[in-house]
């Protein structure tokens, strides 16, 4: 199939079923009406000044309407940065310096801190709702624009690195629809099925698996406001949801408050962004009352890369199933393939792989070699199957979030007693993992003023739960930190 762009998610073979549903009032719009919005909204964005090419930033909550901005923006040509609402000032400080936006988009009269990180630098405009329809405040009439093609940057997401520089990822239109596609063949979507969005909409997995998989299919995606437990449970019901996606933090937190619901249409769930244990899988099934199929993405290749079938076929706990839509090797350190059996480093090529991080020559030449890409990540194959046993980069996974040490490191380094920093991840049962740290000292200084000025600088996941306060740092001879070799010191070798 010839690349494509991200409108091919909005041509169904039913125009009149359900596109978008709003799960608290039960409002659709059908793909036909989702087209003409998406339509009018690139217009009206045009009207602006911004054009295909250009980079705009959206800092929303949740909601169908940031799914129709982020559609039409594609529709435009223009690339879309969904940012976290709940970042710091300091944080959309650096983000919008370093997407270099034509245009910030976010709830009206909300967000003092990015209008304050924004300043006099970055045009900011609200978004409103207005009788159910999606509006840009300060946009004139419909202006006209240039079609957004298969080749055009669609989404701009970072990933953190161990360093304190985050990475700009750049996904194709057509990278996100061969992501889409892929998971549409492999779960066997269609247009019966119903989609619950329980991950943020600024995160991939929001984005290409709980929605573009579902509309490529021509299914109906229930979108949320914001993730009440105790309401998710009343909304399976209610919008007749066949199948939910989301990273083993939510689905303990949903579990929770699990209650049976009525008429459930429920036919499978999913698991994905970090490690699935056991307990959780067992509990899963038994509360859902339907397969569980543990997943393996990442934002660099716009989702998807390996899934465990749906039944009849052999699902095989522990793994994180067959490639879907990629292709997957393990390799040695010189990028020699390995054979089953052995373990190595996860690479990955296909469709869905970003062509490179932007601006990042020295990341690039590290990470890409000839279309394959170094996920950072060990594992092994078994009669075809993944099975991750490890991580060689030292990003921290908690709930899902991808959080760089480095970037807290430096954080603590700006208070002015703490001499030096590391930090590490630490297994929680919830969680994953949560941030810890060690620091020494060259002033005063305890260990809540320390977690209270990370406060003031980092969104809440990136704060760390404890920090050790010791004589020094450890680090190798020449200088270098070793995260891991810091936690084992502290906890011993079996907390890692």
């Amino acid at each position: 199939m010839d690349p494509e762009p991200l409108e091919a998610v909005l041509e169904p073979d039913a125009p009149d079923a359900p596109a978008l549903v709003s799960a608290e009032d039960g409002a659709a719009v059908t793909f036909a009406e989702l087209r003409e919005r998406v339509t009018a909204l690139a217009g009206a964005v045009s009207s602006l000044g911004v054009a295909r090419g250009d980079t705009v930033c959206l800092a929303l909550p949740n909601g169908t309407e940031l799914i129709e901005l982020i559609l039409a923006l594609g529709c435009a040509g223009v690339a879309a940065a969904p940012l976290n609402p709940a970042y710091t000032a300091d944080e959309f400080a650096f983000y919008l310096g370093d997407l270099g936006p034509r245009l910030l988009l976010l709830p009206e009269r909300e967000l003092a801190a990015a209008r304050s990180a924004a300043g006099d630098s970055v045009r900011t405009l609200d978004v409103a709702s207005e009788q159910g329809r999606t509006v840009v405040r300060g946009a004139g009439g419909p202006g006209a624009f240039e079609r957004g093609q298969a080749d055009d940057v669609a989404i701009l997401l970072h990933t953190s690195g161990t360093t304190s520089r985050p990475k700009q990822v750049p996904l194709l239109q057509r990278n996100l629809v061969a992501s889409a596609r892929s998971m549409a063949r492999h779960y066997q979507l269609s247009a019966e099925d119903v989609s619950y969005v329980a991950m943020p909409l600024f995160h991939i997995h929001g984005l290409a698996g709980s929605t573009f998989a579902a509309l490529v299919a021509g299914g109906s995606v229930v979108v949320p406001r914001r993730l009440a437990p105790g309401r998710f449970w009343q909304h399976l019901g209610e919008h007749g949801v066949t199948w939910v996606s989301a990273g083993p933090t939510i689905h303990h937190m949903l579990l929770e408050r699990a209650e049976v619901p009525v008429g459930s249409r429920l036919r499978f769930t999913r698991s994905c962004s970090s490690a699935l244990s056991p307990e959780l899988m067992a509990r899963s099934e038994e509360i859902y009352g339907v397969p569980m199929l543990e997943a393996y993405g990442m934002t660099e290749a716009s989702h998807e890369m390996a899934a465990n079938p749906l039944p009849p076929g052999a699902r095989r706990p522990g793994t994180v199933g067959v490639p879907t839509g990629a292709q997957i090797r393990i390799v040695d350190s010189a990028w020699h393939e390995l054979p089953d059996g052995v373990a190595g480093e996860v690479t990955v090529s296909g469709p869905g792989l970003t062509p490179g991080y932007l601006g990042n020559p020295a990341a690039n030449a590290d990470s890409f070699r000839n279309g394959w890409f170094r996920t950072g990540d060990q594992g092994v194959f078994a009669d075809g199957y993944l099975r991750l046993v490890g991580r060689i980069k030292e990003l921290i996974i908690r709930g899902g979030e991808n959080i760089s040490p480095g970037e807290v490191e430096e954080v603590l380094l700006a208070h002015p007693a703490v001499k030096d920093a590391a930090v590490f991840g630490l297994p929680d049962e919830k969680y994953g993992e949560v941030v810890a740290a060690a620091v020494s000292l060259g002033g005063e200084a305890d260990e809540a003023e320390l977690i209270a000025h990370c406060r003031t600088r980092l969104t809440p996941v990136k704060v760390p739960s404890i920090i050790h306060v010791l004589d020094e740092v450890p680090r190798t001879p020449t200088g270098k930190l070793q995260r891991r070799r810091v936690a084992a010191a502290i906890y011993g070798e079996s907390r890692r």
